[in-house]
């Protein structure tokens, strides 16, 4: 008998949370270019873009001639991962609604598994980074972008934490990915030592009150905690100018820069 899932409710919580992140995802089109080359992918290799969101990753993937399956706990982001597959004459990537913790793929499977700010949503770190290895083929590779917890959306979801019902107990905070000792870490028993790089990622904006409107319209924690307070005018204003001061110092010449991380690990 299958043993049921103690985090599905709020699995289920994200898979609706983040269908709003469409418009985000153009932003993070450059990233997944970077993130392609940092794996290394090459024509003909078989590719899983873990939490493949619109598929940026994926399809950036494909145009290199690799064979590509993304997989997204959120069907409307598959549906337009599918539409920007056919935009971009790459139709043969595999679009598969599924999750990271429970991969549905069978041993050995894949030369190469990416995830770009994807995987770290996962509430078990231990259950993706097994999954991740279990579908790899001998000597194949993991690759990940996430958001370092000493930067701009890290701090984010740190002011997102403090202002929001907590997780339930033993869910892993999601920029602990950004760090590259507990990375080391969680890829220990399966990976050789990990590899970073970093990069930049700008977002232009107006100004910071473009910046979080647009934040709280596309990118689901911020979206919810919105909503939330949509019925306290007074905290919801105090909010938005907490918002306002952690985004500033990162805001200049009409970008807002977000620092990334990447990691590459050869399978043991």
């Amino acid at each position: 008998m299958t043993q049921a899932d103690p985090f599905s409710d709020f699995k289920q919580r994200h898979k609706e949370m983040w269908a709003s992140f469409t418009p985000t995802a153009i932003f993070t089109t450059p990233v997944a270019a970077h993130l392609v080359k940092f794996a290394g992918i090459a024509s003909g290799e078989t590719v899983l873009d873990v939490a493949t969101g619109t598929g940026v990753v994926a399809i950036t993937a494909a145009r290199t001639g690799a064979r590509v399956t993304g997989l997204d706990l959120t069907p409307p982001l598959l549906d337009q991962a599918r539409q920007n597959a056919r935009i971009a004459r790459v139709e043969q990537v595999v679009w598969t609604e599924g999750d990271a913790e429970a991969l549905p793929y069978p041993d050995a499977s894949f030369d190469v598994v990416v995830s770009q700010f994807g995987h770290m949503f996962a509430p078990r770190p231990e259950a993706a980074v097994s999954e991740m290895r279990r579908v790899l083929k001998p000597g194949g590779r993991v690759a990940f972008a996430t958001w370092p917890p000493e930067h701009i959306i890290g701090r984010m979801f740190a002011f997102v934490g403090r202002n929001s019902p907590p997780p339930p107990p033993g869910a892993a905070p999601p920029p602990q990915w950004g760090n590259p000792v507990v990375i080391t870490e969680r890829l220990a028993a399966g990976f050789e030592a990990p590899f970073f790089a970093r990069g930049t990622m700008s977002v232009p904006a107006l100004s910071l009150e473009h910046y979080r409107l647009f934040m709280e319209t596309s990118v689901g924690p911020i979206q919810k905690l919105v909503e939330g307070l949509a019925g306290d005018p007074q905290k919801l204003a105090a909010i938005r100018a907490e918002f306002d001061a952690l985004m500033a110092p990162y805001y200049a010449d009409n970008l807002i820069r977000q620092d990334y991380l990447l990691t590459r690990a050869m399978a043991r």
